[in-house]
């Protein structure tokens, strides 16, 4: 937010600079970005001064222009060449100098000598927009004949340099939202500074109803919504203008002035953080405000020129026949001052933040009135910016009050009643810190002590501190005050024991295989949560409508939540590969993010959303290259099944009591998922499809890995490490070679082999497959390895030939294996 260093000033008197300012509010918790020195005016009317044109005749070469004479106080007189058909001897003007930089907007140009026509011309007379005083075109300004030639045009027209201090204001600090609440702050870092200071705002005591003869009814029929609501008529204003004295204060932090009546409501919202509206009185269908919800559906067409439906939770501004404004948040497009506007309706009020905040994402607009009523802001405040308000629009726009304030409220606010303990203040802060001090600074702060012991204070804090509740608020409160940096850094170290929970566990275990890749060659990629919406187009497995999608997102490549690791790796893929490296090894840990419509729930927001934890794997390019040892090697996606194999087996995992099976999606051309026999999917890999590789721009076959983290960890939470002493007694391997069916796979081999033997069997290998001649069609031969081992005594050929028999009669009773 930004603060005017000079209008700060007018609440709060001090002789801080302007960067001991930010420092002194940085230090008491709002914290100052930076400091700008700024000027009302682009260029502060430096190198123009006031000149009196002494002569003044036609151009011999121009039906329009003038030569001109001009004293500019000292020195001899300049000759102009000057094009305004106002332009006369014996003017006072503004004259810009040779070397004068006068800005257009954002362009700048300087004043130089030039020949005009042939004539040649030392300077410029300006007019009201080629030096930022106004906006007038039609000719030079002319001054009053009282005016000084020679006079510097800053000083004539009173240029003073402001500094603009941007305050970071968090989102609990609603009462810092304006100049006076920064002034509070600052008053109280000075009174603790021991810096005499007064902190004090405009009276209201010259706001006096002058007439009844503009007498607007208010009914509030929803006061949860609207707890406190106040409005005043001012009869006979003129809308135009407002004067340079407040324009200069908005412009200055980067509000644009609109008109007399508009420019006093932004003023007042940004000096005392009370949002205000002013309503056309004549709009006003039967001289009543009636503040409501509307049916659900309402078509509202707003300020932008937007039509919107309205929720049945919004609230509403209406007259007797229509809403004119929703509450709290944007003006309705029939609803404000404009120049044929003679009579107002100034409203000032409180209403629930909740709502507002509500029906402000609902329609996804963020104003500065939304943004102080759904932080909270001063409940006392409503009757005086009311009357200030009322008072500047008499002042700057003419005109009479002409009704009662007509003043709607539940109950008045209460202030928060906090029990604060010394030994509290003193157990937090960590220092010891003099009772009158802590007295001191809960009074600077407005905080009223209505009962003291020896052991703490009672106080009550004022409403419009919503973030001070609690003894703990309070004591933030002193300490930032009393300063941080005043709590000396103790010389020992307190500290308690912890136990590990389950995200230690998760860090350790992906530390683990995260060494475990890199070993293998990995190198570890962070992409960025926010993808491309478009990539989800068209897939099955990963749907478009599944993704949560951004409200405001920064472009279309940034515009959804990852549903899954692919396609960040793809694109860190084709970026290497688009630099001459394409033989590639990466892994990484990320959230992915869904959306599930059917899960919708008013009272539930968050449950349609759901997040998991994955690990992902990419392999591309050759496995071996450029290798005097060894010709080079492609990849292959039986690598990648290693690796994933390896790391279940590095978490614990037993391979014998998961289930691997075909898979069939669109991401991949041929893939194998990874199951508990729960049905739980742990992992999934294979084949990146060539379409997807070509939206990439990748040439090399991409083999990609999903390990589902979350389901890992619940899988390897019971798993028990043991050991044992290894067997003194030898194995024994046995092949078979086995024609089957070309659509039987190892896998089915291999389970049916664990299934006959579970004691003595330890390993089933696959070491050979042939395919071609001399095999019956739809035919192949698998030659499997068979380790047999008993760790309590040798085995012997009768025990070895019993079991192997055993497993050529199953596989040929299950699968029709024949041995070759």
């Amino acid at each position: 937010m930004n603060i005017s260093y000079n209008w700060l000033k007018e609440y709060v008197n001090f002789d801080l600079t302007p960067d001991e300012t930010a420092a002194a509010l940085t230090s008491i918790g709002l914290e100052t970005g930076g400091v700008e020195e700024v000027q009302t005016i682009k260029g502060g009317l430096e190198g123009l001064v006031i000149g009196e044109v002494l002569t003044c005749v036609e151009h011999p070469n121009s039906d329009h222009l003038h030569i001109t004479t001009v004293n500019l106080g000292e020195g001899d007189p300049v000759q102009i060449v000057c094009g305004a058909p106002n332009v006369a001897a014996g003017q006072k003007v503004v004259v810009a100098t040779l070397g004068t930089k006068l800005y257009d907007g954002d362009e700048c140009f300087t004043i130089k000598k030039s020949k005009i026509r042939g004539v040649e011309s030392t300077g410029m007379i300006c007019a009201e927009d080629e030096i930022g005083i106004g906006t007038d075109h039609a000719g030079i300004i002319v001054l009053p004949e009282d005016a000084v030639p020679g006079t510097l045009a800053k000083d004539y027209y009173n240029i003073k340099s402001d500094y603009v201090l941007e305050v970071d204001i968090t989102p609990n600090r609603a009462d810092a939202c304006s100049h006076y609440g920064v002034a509070r702050d600052l008053y109280a870092y000075l009174i603790q500074n021991g810096k005499q200071a007064t902190l004090q705002r405009p009276s209201v005591d010259d706001f006096k109803v002058e007439n009844h003869d503009l007498d607007i009814e208010v009914k509030v029929e929803n006061s949860e919504a609207c707890p406190h609501y106040a409005g005043v008529t001012v009869k006979g204003v003129t809308v135009k203008e407002s004067p340079e004295w407040l324009q200069n204060k908005l412009r200055l932090i980067g509000v644009r002035p609109i008109n007399n009546v508009v420019d006093v409501t932004n003023y007042i919202v940004h000096a005392f953080g009370q949002p205000l509206h002013c309503f056309d009185a004549g709009k006003i269908k039967g001289n009543e405000v009636i503040v409501k919800t509307m049916p659900e559906g309402t078509p509202f067409v707003t300020l932008d020129e937007v039509e919107r439906k309205l929720s049945d939770r919004d609230l509403m501004i209406c007259n007797k026949e229509e809403a004119m404004c929703i509450a709290g948040v944007f003006g309705g497009l029939d609803s404000g001052s404009t120049e044929a506007t003679t009579d107002v309706f100034i409203e000032s009020a409180y209403f629930h933040p909740t709502w507002v905040r509500k029906t402000a994402r609902r329609h996804g607009l963020n104003t500065d009135a939304s943004f102080r009523f759904e932080r909270g802001i001063d409940p006392n405040s409503v009757i005086y910016c009311l009357k200030l308000a009322a008072i500047m629009v008499k002042e700057l726009a003419g005109g009479t009050i002409s009704s009662e304030i007509k003043d709607v409220y539940t109950a008045p606010a209460q202030d928060f009643i906090v029990d604060l303990s010394y030994e509290k203040v003193h157990s937090l802060i960590g220092k010891v810190i003099p009772v009158e001090t802590i007295k001191s600074i809960v009074t600077s702060l407005e905080m009223k002590i209505t009962n003291e012991t020896a052991e703490g204070l009672t106080l009550a804090v004022p409403p419009y501190r919503v973030d001070v509740q609690r003894d703990c608020d309070v004591i933030e409160d002193i300490l930032r005050i009393y300063g941080y940096n005043n709590v000396e850094i103790p010389t020992t170290l307190k500290s308690s024991l912890t136990t590990k929970g389950e995200h230690d566990k998760s860090n350790k275990l992906q530390n683990l295989v995260a060494e475990q890749l890199v070993g293998c060659g990995f190198n570890e990629i962070l992409n960025n949560s926010l993808t491309r919406a478009a990539y989800y187009d068209g897939l099955e497995t990963y749907p478009s409508n599944r993704l949560v999608m951004l409200l405001n997102p920064l472009s279309a490549d940034l515009n959804a939540m990852r549903q899954t690791l692919l396609f960040g790796g793809l694109e860190s893929i084709a970026h290497n590969a688009n630099r001459k490296n394409a033989d590639l090894k990466f892994f990484e840990f990320g959230n992915c993010y869904y959306f599930d419509g059917d899960k919708r729930n008013p009272e539930k927001a968050l449950a349609p959303y759901s997040e998991d934890y994955h690990l992902g794997l990419w392999v591309t390019g050759k496995k071996v290259s450029n290798s005097w040892a060894h010709p080079d090697e492609n990849s292959s996606v039986y690598e990648l099944k290693a690796y994933v194999e390896n790391i279940l087996k590095r978490l614990g995992l037993d391979l014998h009591n998961l289930v691997i099976g075909n898979l069939a999606d669109d991401i991949f051309a041929a893939a194998l998922s990874v199951h508990t026999k729960g049905g739980k999917r742990l992992a999934s890999f294979g084949v990146v499809t060539k379409k997807l590789l070509k939206a990439f721009d990748i040439d090399n076959e991409v083999y990609f890995a999903d390990l589902n983290w979350k389901e890992l960890l619940k899988a390897v939470r019971s798993v028990k490490v043991s050991y044992k002493e290894l067997s003194k007694f030898p194995a024994v391997r046995r092949d078979l070679a086995l024609l089957l069916d070309k659509n039987v796979q190892f896998a089915e081999i291999e389970k049916i082999a664990y299934e006959t033997e579970k004691k003595l069997l330890k390993e089933v290998e696959l070491f050979d497959v042939y395919e071609g001649k001399n095999l019956e069609a739809g035919k192949k031969s698998y030659a499997v390895s068979f380790l047999l081992q008993d760790e309590s005594q040798t085995l012997n050929d009768k025990m070895i030939d019993k079991i192997m028999s055993k497993l050529v009669k199953n596989l040929e009773d299950k699968l029709g294996a024949k041995l070759r």
